[in-house]
């Protein structure tokens, strides 16, 4: 089995950037505990700043990978590019944010990408990446 966890703009400087709303650590720092609790799963992680690249990588796995994890930052409430790969996707998206949207500025309350995911995690820090592998796995069709 094998999980994509994708992070966008800005989330490189998890651990700097506003710890106040994201926390003192790295996402580098947490990936380790995350491969550890799923030593079956194969997951892998990338990172980009850029629209582009994102949508390249999601192309890349999302026809062969179980899963994709998605933490698209500020793309979440301007990309329509990015909605329309995930419909375009074999495997199911968990739409990721570590905080919560819906207590911060307006703008940042409406996600083009939810309609299109499997679900929506945000407001509880890295280990919303947790849950949303969770929410794949429960969400696999039974193997027969």
């Amino acid at each position: 089995m094998k999980i994509q966890i994708i992070n966008g703009p800005n989330l490189n400087l998890l651990g700097v950037r506003e710890p106040g709303i994201y926390g003192s650590n790295s996402f580098e720092s947490y990936l380790p505990q995350l491969k550890a609790k799923y030593s079956d799963i194969e997951i892998e992680y990338y990172q980009s700043n850029l629209e582009g690249e994102l949508i390249d990588k999601l192309q890349e796995v999302g026809f062969s990978y179980d899963g994709i994890v998605l933490n698209a930052g500020a793309y979440t409430h301007t990309s329509i590019a990015l909605q329309d790969c995930i419909r375009s996707l074999k495997c199911p998206v968990v739409e990721v944010h570590i905080s919560n949207v819906h207590k911060r500025e307006e703008f940042r309350h409406h996600s083009y990408l939810s309609s299109a995911c499997l679900g929506v995690i945000c407001g509880f820090g890295f280990a919303g990446y947790d849950m949303a592998i969770q929410g794949i796995l429960a969400n696999m069709p039974e193997k027969k």
